[in-house]
């Protein structure tokens, strides 16, 4: 156990957010890096629970308490090793997870959960920066070839495991960097890409190979990828956005956020001078209440917009968890991110009826009505209509699934009942040799989620191949009803 008193006698404490006034002039991390004792204070607030239920929170299943307790007596190389032991991307959950391990803290039940986010990324940062981080290639090889379409989290992990086990791994992108929404969906301040690139770098130096701008499908048929490797793996995401379909929707002025977000990354990255999407002077509306929406925010006001207004079907969520929603459940409660501490406004309970033009054909008001949930539905309130101006909407409203073009066609892989790519409960689609991971099969999810489906999918995989693995297999997906 780390501290036997720290539970009792330190408050929990988390990192400072830089001034908004500053951080809102750049483009950086939002938050700054706390000082090597305050961290291991916060690690020994760990009370090394009997039944540890973070866990059960953390789909990786992450040593929470043991990484805690290294930290907190000053092994941080111990800790990094126990850290690393189950997540290959330490450095991206740290700052992009939404902790659901923190929720099923058993300190949570009645005080503040330990900040367990926070001690996890200045473990990785500092195994980074002190050089305990380096390249695992497997020592021998085992003459199989496996190829990973797409690499966002689940890609990468099903990569990395993979060619540790010995098999030489080819990742498909068909963008011209590699990280998919790691990359052009995650912006800067959120976690600047040098955490990325390092990740990669080590990638390459244990044996994986990237493509990148190859569109598997179009430049490489599904035909050829099961012809010239072993094994296939779908770890495309579930890219297709859910749409608004109603009147004035093709306004010009009206995007979908994965088409404003990557132009601004791509700045950043020197690829642009300025982003043929800006809101710089703007009066920007974001439809969609969640982290995609959220990081519309932070970016439209970096870019200087003139107002910015985020709105949300749902109610209002309550402040602390609900009878409905006891420890230790990931509760649906009002959360206050970065972004929204550096201004907006934030609208609950309204619909969007239709979209209204200016004479040039630009979007300039968005025609709202107030609902309220009955029953499971939604009934307008009466008398509630009114104009809000936009001249730049954005759409954040979530994704529905895998794009359903000539790779899903060209391979024959059946979807389920959702329009996701279905599996057993080995990974494995209807079409031998060829697997699937992370949103592609799962649905929209979270970063933890789909490396914890990249790691044991690659289990699987590794079996497949040869009959036995010993990579580990942190959870198994539940098979669904297939369509065809």
């Amino acid at each position: 156990m780390a501290d036997p008193r720290g539970f009792l006698t330190t408050p929990r404490e988390t990192p400072t957010r830089r001034p908004v006034d500053i951080r809102i002039r750049d483009w950086r991390e939002v938050y700054e890096e706390m000082p090597d004792g305050a961290v291991a204070a916060q690690a020994g607030r760990c009370m090394d629970c009997g039944i540890p239920f973070c866990h059960n929170g953390c789909p990786l299943g992450n040593l929470i308490p043991e990484w805690n307790d290294l930290g907190w007596r000053g092994d941080w190389r111990g800790a990094s090793e126990r850290l690393h032991a189950t997540n290959n991307f330490p450095e991206f959950t740290g700052r992009l997870c939404p902790a659901p391990c923190e929720t099923a803290c058993v300190l949570g039940i009645n005080a503040d959960p330990v900040t367990i986010k926070q001690v996890e990324v200045s473990i990785v940062d500092r195994a980074w920066d002190e050089g305990w981080v380096s390249p695992q290639p497997p020592s021998r090889l085992s003459g199989r070839t496996v190829a990973v379409v797409g690499s966002g989290p689940a890609g990468l992990a099903v990569a990395q495991q993979l060619t540790r086990a010995g098999h030489t791994v080819v990742v498909l992108e068909r963008s011209d960097r590699i990280g998919g929404l790691l990359r052009y969906g995650i912006p800067e301040f959120k976690m600047e890409k040098i955490h990325l690139d390092l990740r990669l770098a080590q990638m390459r130096d244990e044996g994986t190979r990237f493509r990148e701008g190859v569109s598997v499908g179009v430049d490489v048929t599904g035909h050829d990828l099961r012809k010239k490797y072993d094994a296939v793996v779908l770890a495309v995401g579930a890219t297709a956005a859910r749409e608004l379909d109603v009147p004035g929707r093709e306004l010009v002025g009206i995007h979908q956020a994965m088409e404003y977000l990557p132009f601004a990354n791509r700045v950043q990255e020197g690829d642009l001078a300025v982003t043929p999407i800006s809101a710089a002077g703007r009066h920007v509306v974001i439809l969609g209440g969640g982290d995609t929406g959220a990081d519309c925010l932070g970016t439209a006001l970096r870019q200087g917009a003139a107002s910015v207004t985020q709105l949300e079907i749902m109610p209002r969520p309550p402040a602390g968890r609900t009878d409905g929603q006891p420890w230790p459940t990931y509760p649906m409660v009002y959360r206050t991110s970065s972004a929204h501490e550096e201004g907006g406004t934030r609208m609950f309970a309204v619909s969007t009826n239709r979209f209204l033009g200016s004479a040039d054909g630009r979007v300039r008001a968005l025609e709202l009505v107030e609902v309220a949930l009955v029953g499971g539905r939604f009934e307008e309130v009466p008398d509630s209509t009114h104009e809000l101006a936009a001249d730049l909407v954005l759409l954040a409203m979530g994704f529905t699934g895998p794009e359903q073009g000539d790779l899903i066609t060209q391979l024959g892989v059946a979807l389920d009942s959702r329009g996701l790519v279905g599996r057993d409960s080995s990974f494995a689609t209807n079409v031998d040799g060829v697997f699937v991971a992370g949103d592609a099969g799962r649905g929209q999810s979270l970063i933890v989620w789909a490396i914890a489906e990249g790691r044991a999918c690659a289990a699987a995989v590794d079996r497949w191949l040869m009959g036995t693995t010993n990579l580990p297999a942190p959870i198994a997906p539940t098979a669904r009803p297939l369509t065809v």
